[in-house]
């Protein structure tokens, strides 16, 4: 690969993404097609953090009577799920890994704590955030947004289904087009849906830039890493 472009990273994985073209679970090819990325960079020496989503197995309330909180607490227990699978394909390829829960899990996971985090990177593992924000009423994109601040990431890399931000819906609207690169608060005002917005307030309030691409391009996350122009940059 090309030298990296950058030395400390926090990838979103959409629990979509890892679910690949059966839509619910986890495909073991496109988790192994992440791990092989993320070992190639992690052999260039950049330190990775990883967030994962839970919308392979949850995704918001199933019911309308259900409690908000409730349904947000099954989702961040579906995001350990996808980080204990990741870890364990992560190790199986000599990749040290470490999870840690915004929620207190210790039979299965490190508690999240900051500064055992940053001993995990100096150590050289990957480190896999789950649970979230461990708070309902937050998505595990501002999770992610709230990581990247933490650790000091240099970027934030959105890695889902969809290879970057359009000016609208394409599942809606066949016109749409893609934008190379576009504003935090441009992202806020047209209410465009690359991350929410509390996601992308934090991440303009700590200059963290984002980068948005689709998960399946190959090598979507080496190239992200590099530099390399890949989906949408938002800055």
């Amino acid at each position: 690969m090309s030298k990296a472009a950058y030395k400390r990273v926090i990838i979103k994985l959409s629990g979509e993404a890892l679910a690949g073209e059966k839509g619910f679970g986890i495909d073991a090819g496109m988790v192994d097609y992440v791990v092989d990325q993320i070992k190639r960079v992690t052999e260039e020496g950049v330190e990775v953090g990883v967030i994962v989503g839970g919308g392979n197995f949850w995704r918001g309330r199933q019911a309308q009577t259900m409690d908000r909180s409730a349904a947000d607490h099954i989702g961040m227990l579906a995001t350990v799920m996808n980080a204990i699978a990741l870890q364990d394909a992560l190790e199986a390829a000599n990749v040290p890994t470490r999870v840690q829960t915004a929620l207190t899990i210790t039979r299965v996971a490190e508690p999240y704590i900051l500064r055992k985090a940053l001993r995990h990177f100096e150590k050289g593992r990957v480190v896999i955030f789950a649970c979230g924000t461990g708070n309902p009423y937050f998505s595990t994109d501002t999770g992610a947004a709230l990581r990247a601040a933490e650790i000091h990431a240099e970027v934030l890399l959105l890695a889902k289904n969809v290879d970057g931000v359009y000016d609208s819906d394409p599942r809606k609207n066949p016109d749409a087009k893609k934008l190379d690169d576009i504003s935090y608060i441009d992202v806020i005002k047209k209410g465009l849906q690359a991350m929410d917005t509390t996601a992308i307030s934090l991440c303009m309030e700590n200059k963290i830039p984002i980068i948005a691409f689709a998960l399946h391009e190959k090598d979507s996350i080496v190239k992200a890493v590099c530099g390399e122009k890949i989906g949408t940059i938002i800055h």
